[in-house]
Formats: structure tokens, sequence, C-alpha cells
């Protein structure tokens, strides 16, 4: 049934959002349209610099500030923390240059100010954090930034495709409840902030490295890695809190869909499936760790 109602909605999208003045509107331009692209830089501006603004407000505004130094928290939540970096750079990269193309701007435009929109705007909160006492600027951080808007970027060049995505899932765990103003008190911010829960993935679209007639475009083998066990940091923090900490890493193998490869003609729904391709499908998936050895989950989040 449900497959049934989604065929008839994407039929529906497809006929009518095609013939739509929206439709014409999100249409890419052929060539470049400089009111769209004068939008695009505007917009972006005023989005990202009020996120800064709020940013500061809300979170460092409390915090004593510092001069400009570094630290080093690469052996922090078992890297977690970095492969984040990396998928934010990379979609936020990924956006900027989908929406300067959507303006008509040069694929040299697209890559050198649209792909770099997300390594410029984590380059500043390292900054934010740098300057402050609490924190500091992290070298694995900034290793972690340009790593994803590399691999955006590289695979423009090398093959004018995304044939690699990183992705993210997230399943809710038991030890947020047990530090819950470290790592959540509610829903939306276990998502942000519980590790335990988080598996980024490097989803590879199999069609686009076989180039054969059998595999469906839109099927992806899909990479994991995540953690399990972390209340704190690392397990020598834990220890120093009066606690023993046994974290460990998962790695995971399973099968995605790659969505930008659906067949549509509908721009609308070309737009919703690119925001939408930053998320693992859940799907059977096989997942092994140094505990458990080989584990299989009919369905894995």
């Amino acid at each position: 049934m449900l497959l049934r109602f989604l065929a008839l909605f994407l039929l529906f999208s497809g006929n009518v959002l095609g013939q739509s003045s929206f439709e014409f509107f999100l249409r890419p331009s052929d060539s470049l349209v400089k009111s769209r692209r004068t939008n695009v830089y505007v917009g972006e501006s005023v989005v990202l610099g009020a996120t800064l603004i709020g940013l500061n407000q809300l979170w460092y505004k409390d915090y004593p500030k510092s001069s400009f130094h570094f630290i080093n928290d690469n052996n922090q939540w078992l890297q977690m923390d970095k492969l984040g970096h990396l998928y934010s750079t990379y979609h936020l990269g990924r956006i900027g240059a989908e929406m300067l193309q959507w303006s008509g701007a040069s694929k040299k435009e697209q890559l050198i100010y649209g792909s770099t929109l997300g390594l410029g705007f984590l380059t500043v909160v390292e900054v934010f954090d740098g300057f402050s006492q609490e924190w500091g600027a992290s070298s694995g951080d900034i290793i972690a930034n340009v790593a994803g808007t590399t691999l955006y970027v590289s695979q423009e060049l090398l093959w004018k495709e995304q044939r690699v995505t990183p992705k993210f899932s997230f399943h809710s765990t038991k030890f947020a409840a047990q530090r819950p103003e470290t790592l959540g008190a509610s829903l939306n911010e276990e998502i942000l902030k519980d590790y335990n829960g988080q598996t980024y993935w490097l989803s590879f679209n199999i069609h686009s490295f076989t180039k054969d007639s059998f595999t469906p475009k839109w099927l992806n083998l899909a990479i994991g890695y995540g953690g399990e066990g972390m209340l704190y940091g690392n397990d020598a923090e834990a220890l120093g809190n009066g606690l023993v900490q046994n974290s460990y890493r998962q790695f995971y193998l399973s099968f995605d869909i790659d969505l930008t490869k659906i067949t549509t003609k509908s721009h609308f729904l070309k737009i919703l499936f690119s925001i939408f391709n930053a998320i693992k499908i859940p799907a059977p998936t096989l997942q092994y760790n140094d505990f458990n050895g080989v584990k299989a989950h009919f369905i894995y989040f």
C-alpha cells in the first residue's frame, strides 16, 4: 500500500508540479542569471551571518574569553566528532555549489565559491573555539573540515559527479539518560550530542563505478563507522571522574539508496531528494566490533 501511495505521489508531482511556475523557478538556469546569483550570495551571507551571531550569543557568550589557542582533542569520542565535521563541510559545500548551479554560475565558480561554503563557515566556528577559554581550536577539526570539502571538489574534478556520499544515521541509546547534560536531554539534543547513537557512512554508488546495465542506478553500498560505551570523551577522562568506561569502535556494511539517481522530471522532487540524500536509508546491515564479532541487523538505523 505504501509503495502504491509513493508511486501515485511521484506521478502526481511530476505531472502537476512540472507545469507550474514554481517548477520553472526551481529549474537550474543554463546560463548565468545575475539576479539569481546575487540572491544566492546575499541569502547565504544573511543566513550564515545570523547563525554565527546566534551561536555566539547562545553558546560562547557565557564562557570567559582567552587569547587564541589550540587544543589536542584528537583522542576524544573515538573521533566521531571529526567525522561530524567532515560530513558537515561536505554537505554545506554541496548545497552551496548546487545553489550556484541553480543560478547558472560556471562550474569553476560553483567549486571555488560554492563548495567552500561549509569550510568557511566551520573555520569561523573554529576561530570562536580558539578564543574561548572553555575550548580551543582543534587541528583535527580543521583537517576534517578540509577533508569534507576536498571529498566533494575532488569528485567533481575527477568524475563530474558524486559517486561517494557521506551519510548519517541515528538511533537512541541508554547512555544519554546517564549523562544528559553532555549527551542530550531530548531526542533533538541526542541526535547532535550522543555519539553512541550516531553512525557515519560513506555510501558508494555501484552503477557509477561499474557502468553496467544490470545494477539499478540508485543502488549504493555503504560502509559505516560508529562507537559505543562513551559517557566521556575517552576512557582516561572517565576514570578521572570515578567511572570505568569501555568504549569501542563499530564497523558496518549495508545497502543504501542514492536518492539523486531516482529519475523524475520534477525539480521540486529533485531538490527534496538532494536534501534527504544526506541521510542513510535504513536497511539490512552487518555490524562488526571486537566484543561481539559479526552481528546481523534486519534493519539498522
